[in-house]
């Protein structure tokens, strides 16, 4: 990564410390910008195990068998869910399979 130059007197004379930018002329400091950071403010991305994104009301089918925890249920493979919702956290996708509220990754579905 080059060092910026300062924002304030447009000196290139910067000190670079962990999280942020500092010019040892002025004494200016500002934060690193990083890619993460920019991620984070967009809209969020959900890819299916085939890398096509996925949005709210799209169709899935699931491309495994999975197990269903606190039972002895399976969710077959080629199982249909409509109408799906993304959120946030570990498991990306709500949706309904055959009547029962769902929470699914998004590498275990495709989109139909």
């Amino acid at each position: 990564m080059t060092k910026p130059a300062c924002p304030e007197c447009t000196l290139e004379d910067v000190l670079e410390h962990p999280a942020h930018w500092e010019c040892s002329t002025c004494g200016h400091e500002w934060p690193k910008e990083t890619a993460s950071a920019d991620e984070a403010g967009g809209p969020r991305v959900v890819k299916d195990a085939h890398g096509n994104i996925l949005a709210d009301g799209d169709s899935i089918v699931l491309i495994k068998d999975l197990k269903l925890r606190g039972g002895s249920g399976v969710l077959k493979q080629g199982a249909k869910a409509k109408n799906i919702r993304l959120v946030d956290g570990d498991h990306e996708i709500d949706c309904r399979i055959d009547g029962v509220a769902m929470a699914l990754k998004a590498c275990f579905v495709k989109k139909a």
